[in-house]
């Protein structure tokens, strides 16, 4: 990351440039729809029920199922101040599942305005497995 200074009126303020990286051969990453009804439970209530998901799969890391927003009931997350970046997909914003108490905090996550690579997660969401109690995959 760069800094560069600002000037802003008498104020000098630090700007963060945040490094933006493409997927590649030495860091790929695919997004192709799943073939699976996904249905994600907590607390004994259906947050999601949808056979629209989309599969990201990075790297190394585990393939994660994005759910599209329509499909899941937004009314039982409420968004949280954490955030993160991922110089491949951009800014990531949080919602917990008040109804999972403390173990839903930041249980989900969004993409809401992803890099151009990534563009299909928009308006999708993941769930982490260990916040929530069920993550079924049939079919």
């Amino acid at each position: 990351m760069h800094r560069y200074p600002i000037s802003e009126g008498e104020r000098i303020v630090a700007v963060t440039e945040k490094p933006i990286r493409i997927p590649g051969p030495d860091h790929p990453i695919t997004v192709e729809p799943s073939a699976s009804r996904i249905v994600v439970s907590v607390a004994g209530r259906m947050i999601a029920d949808t056979q629209e998901a989309l599969i990201l799969r990075e790297a190394k890391y585990p393939a994660v199922q994005y759910i599209p927003r329509k499909d899941v009931d937004m009314s039982l997350l409420e968004r949280t101040q954490h955030a993160t970046y991922c110089p491949y997909k951009g800014e990531c914003a949080y919602y917990s599942i008040p109804i999972g108490g403390d173990k839903s905090v930041n249980a989900v996550w969004s993409y809401e305005a992803p890099y151009e690579s990534v563009s299909r997660i928009k308006n999708y969401v993941a769930f982490y497995p260990d916040r929530v109690d069920e993550i079924k995959v049939a079919g």
